[in-house]
Parts: structure tokens; sequence; C-alpha cells
């Protein structure tokens, strides 16, 4: 293989850029289904390095850095599909019946190349010149690094092979078995108490997808999103319901109470952990761009020569091109779409207003998501947050600045124009909290930025011809919960897509609970605190992101991610005294992103089916009597397949991924 340092080296070829692509097809639908299924999307880097890495070992020079413009093209592709949760809130509304392709096209391809802009001149600040650790780019980079290793690196690409392909396996598989109805999809309980009747209860998943989250996000995030589940549902929950009793069954009164009263305490603790995190952004941000510039004028006088590989961005002048061209064409969208919403009368105001707010709201997305990125994770990133950020700001304007122009009829469609300039900022905050992760892998195994940087674009434009067909083919067969016409039973939750399409409706339509929003936004305050002591006094964290997820998310979702998070803190410990403590837990990582895959690809396959059969359950082989033999029978074998799984990766020993 040719070294890093070679200037001949193959990086930005046809055949990456192939692979790259046909990758996203898989990783984006998996993508989706998952995050409008469990409101959580997961890093796709690592396993598309480790398939990269399986293939072209097969065709000759490849290098590590052609591998990595493999992985960069897959995982922007597919973190572009973190769009889901704000886009389907227009389909909840009841403004779209389905996703137009072009205004669903443009939405993701124009603010994804925002984010990619926006993401150079963030790299010196938030890559080059800190020390953020990067989790997951610093692994994608040690697995690249061990592929590159002769034989060695093919043992190694084999074992990882091995982990992402048995996790998929086992996963699918169980999905499968899910969608027979011979097992419960959940193990889920309600109840009432206490002399006033509190209601609250629990709902646990037997999903592998949502258990190998957990391992992913680690111990302490765990924790925090069970600290969050606590405080929604045996705290605010039981007090909420037991202070105003309703009638009617424990499940319906205690969801109503979370949906739509104490989720919004969430949005509160999310919206001040974002805030937070942007005001510890200003001074890297301002010497990122000083240094950006200085780049500029080192080309400008002919001395580009002098830049190492490593620091060779895209020129600062085509990245300011590329931004002003994206900012008209959709200053041309928001224009298109208020006509067609009939907001024609406020035209002016609308194109002006949400061309000035995309710009500066993408800006401060990026730098929001980028810098938590490389503090927790891509993974791990307060997307959510930021979009309730940016649909209160834009419904704000629009309730101050525009609503006295029209008539009382425009608020529905007030409410979806806020929706769409926030997909369209979403877009940039989805690509920049993957892009940076990215960058910070290419620094690692001496990329050319500027090769990464059009990789990613390419990544943009693949992701954005995959994910509105899917989301289509997703919303015929099962729908969003909350949709006009949705089946309650079989509709995909799409959690974040129905808080921020909740919270721009109760905005615009003056009917939003400010109160809870702020008690949220205390409780915040109060867990930034206590983390920060945390993490001064102690190693241990409590990060307030987490926590608001936590209250807002379903427990169907974090119970089962909490569980994922102890198994897999049990099997770093036990693998920190191995003989390869990295190589086995990457080895873990590999087999919870096959997890993720397998579990996700059986849902839209399923969709698919679901779409063109007409039936709502295609392959149910038993009927509603079987309903409880299936919980103990899915839970069983849900946690037999865990314990197998992890005794497979115990016996792995020398062949797990080497760092």
């Amino acid at each position: 293989m040719t070294t890093p340092s070679s200037l001949a080296r193959r990086e930005l070829s046809l055949r990456a850029l192939i692979l790259g692509f046909l990758i996203t097809l898989v990783f984006t639908a998996a993508n989706v289904y998952f995050g409008l299924k469990a409101g959580l999307t997961f890093s796709t880097s690592i396993p598309a390095a480790v398939i990269s890495m399986a293939v072209l070992r097969w065709f000759r020079g490849a290098t590590v850095q052609e591998n990595n413009i493999v992985q960069t093209v897959a995982s922007s592709a597919g973190t572009l599909s973190s769009i889901i949760f704000v886009l389907p809130g227009l389909v909840m509304v009841g403004w779209w019946n389905g996703f137009p392709y072009l205004y669903s096209f443009a939405i993701c391809a124009l603010g994804g190349t925002l984010g990619v802009m926006y993401s150079i001149p963030l790299r010196r600040a938030l890559v080059t010149q800190s020390d953020l650790p990067y989790p997951e780019g610093v692994a994608c980079a040690e697995v690249l690094k061990v592929g590159d290793r002769g034989a060695d690196g093919a043992a190694a690409s084999r074992a990882g092979l091995a982990g992402i392909t048995i996790g998929g396996l086992v996963s699918a598989a169980f999905a499968f078995l899910i969608s027979t109805q011979l097992f419960a999809s959940d193990v889920v309980q309600y109840f009432r108490f206490g002399a006033r009747r509190a209601a609250t209860g629990y709902d646990f998943s037997l999903s592998f997808a949502l258990f190998a989250v957990g391992h992913l996000v680690g111990l302490w995030v765990g924790i925090a999103m069970l600290a969050g589940a606590l405080i929604a549902w045996a705290g605010a929950v039981p007090y909420l319901t037991a202070l105003a009793p309703a009638a009617g069954d424990a499940a319906t009164v205690a969801q109503s109470v979370w949906s739509h009263q104490v989720r919004f305490i969430g949005a509160g603790v999310i919206g001040a952990a974002s805030i937070w995190t942007l005001l510890k952004l200003i001074a890297p941000i301002g010497r990122g761009l000083r240094s950006a510039m200085a780049a500029a004028r080192l080309r400008k006088a002919g001395r580009a020569d002098s830049l190492a590989l490593t620091e060779r961005d895209l020129p600062i002048g085509a990245v300011a091109i590329i931004t002003l061209v994206c900012t008209l064409l959709i200053g041309w969208l928001l224009a298109t779409f208020g006509a067609a919403s009939g907001l024609g009368g406020a035209g002016a105001v609308l194109v002006i207003g949400g061309m000035a707010y995309v710009t500066l709201m993408s800006f401060f997305v990026a730098s929001v998501c980028g810098y938590m990125a490389g503090l927790i994770g891509a993974s791990n990133s307060p997307l959510s947050g930021v979009g309730i950020l940016v649909v209160i700001g834009a419904a704000l304007l629009l309730t101050v600045l525009v609503k006295p122009l029209l008539p009382a009829s425009a608020a529905p469609a007030l409410v979806a124009f806020a929706l769409f300039v926030t997909a369209v900022v979403f877009a940039a905050a989805t690509i920049s909290n993957d892009n940076l992760q990215d960058l910070k892998t290419g620094q690692l195994v001496e990329a050319t930025p500027w090769r990464q940087q059009a990789a990613l674009l390419v990544g943009v434009a693949a992701g954005a011809l995959v994910i509105p067909p899917v989301l289509d083919l997703l919303n015929h067969a099962y729908g969003f919960a909350g949709a006009p016409g949705a089946d309650a039973v079989r509709a995909l939750a799409a959690p974040q897509a129905a808080l921020i399409s909740a919270l721009a409706r109760g905005v615009i339509q003056g009917n939003l609970d400010w109160g809870l929003i702020g008690l949220g936004v205390v409780i915040g305050a109060a867990l930034i605190l206590l983390d920060e002591l945390l993490r001064r006094a102690t190693r241990a964290s409590l990060p307030p992101l987490a926590v608001g997820l936590g209250i807002y998310l379903p427990t169907a979702t974090t119970l089962t991610i909490v569980v994922g998070a102890v198994v897999g803190w049990w099997y770093e410990r036990r693998a920190d005294r191995s003989a390869d403590p990295a190589g086995r837990k990457q080895l873990g990582v590999l087999l919870a992103s096959g997890m993720i895959v397998g579990e996700s690809l059986v849902g839209v396959a399923l969709a698919a089916v679901v779409v063109f059969s007409g039936k709502a359950a295609p392959f149910a082989v038993v009927g509603d009597g079987f309903a409880t033999a299936g919980v103990w029978l899915g839970a069983l074998v849900f946690v037999a397949a865990i314990i197998v799984l992890y005794r497979w990766l115990e016996r792995q020993g020398a062949g797990a991924v080497q760092r």
C-alpha cells in the first residue's frame, strides 16, 4: 500500500465515491426508519469504514485515505437522515399528505450544502485548534489505520465485518419474528395508585437497535437518560395526573399528560443546554475564522504550497460563492412554498426574513452541533434541542412580524412555513454535526481536507436523493403518530417531529404553555451546574441534554437504551482487563452498529411489503390471543440472544479489531 505521506496517494477516487454511494443507500434507509421509530439516529462512520476496507482490499492501490473518503460519503448521507426530526411535522400538522420530491430534495441538498460550507472554518476552530475528544472520529481513524496494516489489518477487517454481520442478522431475525406476532414488541404496563388515583407506567421495547444505542452512548449518558425518565414518569406524570384526575384507563391518561405537558419540560431542559453550549463556543469559533482567513491570504500570495496537505481546505472564496448561491436558491424555495401556501401577501417579508434567519441560524446550529459532536460524539449531539430552539425562534418572528399582516385563517400556513424554514436549518445542523467528526478522522489519517469536503458534498447529494422516497414509503406503510388519519397502533412515533410541530402550532396559535418550558429551563440550569461540578470533582457526568431527552422520549426508547448502556459498560470493564482492550471495545462497537442496521433494514423492508400488500400485518401467524405468551417468549429470547452475543464477543480475543 502507499504510505499516508505520499503525494501520489489515491484518495478522492471514482470507486471510493461509488462505494460510498452504495453504502449510503443502505445506511440512510436504516437511519430514517430507526429515527422515526425511536427518535434517535446512529453514526454510520465506523461500519462504513469496515465495509470499505473489506471491499477495497480486493482492488490494487487502496489507501487508508481512500477508505476514509468512502466512510465520509456514507456517514454524511446517513446523518442527513436526521432531517426526519423536522420534516414529518408537515404531515403531522396536516399540511402535506406525503413528501413532495422537489421540496424534500431541495431542503436536504441546500441545507446540507450550507452545513458543509459552515463546517470548513469551524474545522480549524473545533478540530485542529481544539482539545475536544471526538470519540467517534478517533475510533473511526483507529479502525482505518488497522485496516492499513497488511495481514493483521486483513484479519481485523474480517473480525469487524463479522461483528457487523452477526449483530445485523440477529437483530433482523428478531425484528422479523416480531412481525409474525410470535414475539411481542415490548413489555408494557400502566397503572394507578394512591388516593388521588395518580397514573404512570413503563414500556420496555424489545429492540436490539435501541439496546445497541445504549452500548454506543455509554454509561453516563444512559444514567442521564434514566434520570430524565424518572423525572418524567416517577415525578411529573404521577403528580400532574393526581393534581387533575381524569377518567379513562391509566395508559391513556398517563400518555396524554406526558405528551401534552411533561415533554415540554424536556424541551426547556434541552434548550437551556444548547444555549450553554453556544456560550462556550464563541471564542473558538472566532479563532477558527481568523485562521481560515490567514490561509486564504497565503493562497493569494502564491504560497499555498507552504500549507501542509492536512491543512488545505476548499478556498474561502469558493466557500463564500457556494454559500451565496445556496442562500439565493433557498430564497427561491421559500418564495415558492410561501406562494403555494397562500402567504403571497407577505411574500417579501417572508423571503427576506427567511433567508436572513436561515443564514444566521444555520451557522449557529452548525457551531453548536459541531462542538457537541466533538465533545460526546455525533450520535449524542443535541440535534433535537437545536431544532426546538430554531422552530421557536422562527415561530416567534412569524407571529410578531408576519401574522398581523395576514387574516386569522393564515395561521396553519404560517405553522407550515415555520416548519419548512426549520427543516432547512436543521439539514445544515445534521451535516455539521457529522462533518467535523469526519474531518477529525481525516486529520488523524493525514487526509486532505478539501478532498474530504468535496466527498461530503457528494454524500449530501446522495442522501438528498434517497431520503424523500424512503420517507414517503414509511408514511404510506405506517403513518406518523398524531397525523390526520394515522392508525395510532401502527404509526411511527417520530417524537422529535411531533414535539417540534407542536411547538410551532403552540407559538403561532398562542396556546403554548410557556410555564412548562420555563420550568424545564430552570431544571436545565440546575443540571448544567450539577454536571459542571461532577466533571470537576469526579470522573462522573450527567449530560443535561441526555436528561432532557429522557424526559421527552417515550420510555419504550429510554429504558432499553439504559439497559444497553449498563451492559456495554460491563463489557468494556471486562475488556479493560484483557490483553487487547481497544480491540475488544471496537468489536463491541461494530456488533452494536450491526444490530442497529439489521433491525432498521427489516423495518424498511416490512414497510414496502405493507404498502404493496395492503395488509397491516402481512406476516402474522398468530392472533391477539397469543399476546401474553408473545411477551414472555419475546423477552426470554431477547435476553438469551444478548447473552449469546456478548459471550461471542468475549471469545474473540486476538481476533478482535486492534488499535
